[in-house]
Formats: structure tokens, C-alpha cells, sequence
């Protein structure tokens, strides 16, 4: 089944600084699960140095038609354990005869090294 897959949205709380500016707050972070998905892998690259391996590992991630989940461009995302950054805007696209959204897709990224 395509859209048996699943993730979990990781939000930044928006206190506001003392100058009334927003700031991320990873520490107080809400989490969401998003179901109806389907995760594809888009990307994955290996670099070595002499002083360190860099892998940057990437996936195309679509909603079940009739669905739009919420998410930004500023979220990150738990898949498969690992901790991943939203990469662009979230695409959503238009149903074509009944209006509204048919579907979202996104991009997400890990890199580590």
C-alpha cells in the first residue's frame, strides 16, 4: 500500500524574546504525528575527508490524495529515527475540479558529518 507511512512533525514553540521578537524554542517543541503518507528516497551522498565522513540522506514525501497535513517550511521531521529539516516550501497542490488542496508534498533532509 502506497500511503501507509508515516512521520512525526517536530514545531518550535514561538515564545517572543524581550523585544517582542519570535524565536524557535526547540525545548518546548510540539510533536504530531502525520499519517496517509508516502516517504520516497531522493538523495543520498557520501563524502570523505581525511578528517571526516559527511552523508546527506534526502526524501520526497507525498500525502494521500484528499489529505493536507499540516506542515512548514520551518518544521522538522522523525522518520525512521532520525531527526530531518524540512528543505524549501510545502508544495500543495489544488484539486483540479473540486478545488481545495488534492494533495502536499514536501522535501526533507539529514545531513551529519
Amino acid at each position: 500500500m502506497i500511503w501507509d507511512q508515516s512521520v512525526v512533525r517536530v514545531r518550535a514553540g514561538p515564545p517572543p524574546d524581550r523585544a517582542g521578537n519570535t524565536i524557535k524554542d526547540w525545548t518546548t517543541a510540539t510533536r504530531t504525528t502525520i499519517t496517509r503518507l508516502s516517504v520516497q528516497p531522493v538523495l543520498q551522498t557520501e563524502r570523505q575527508e581525511t578528517d571526516r565522513t559527511s552523508v546527506v540522506t534526502g526524501w520526497r514525501v507525498l500525502s494521500e490524495p484528499g489529505t493536507a497535513p499540516d506542515v512548514r517550511a520551518d518544521d522538522r521531521i522523525e522518520y525512521d529515527g532520525l531527526l530531518c529539516e524540512v528543505q524549501g516550501e510545502v508544495g500543495r497542490w489544488p484539486h483540479p475540479v473540486l478545488g481545495g488542496t488534492h494533495h502536499v508534498e514536501w522535501q526533507m533532509r539529514r545531513s551529519t558529518g
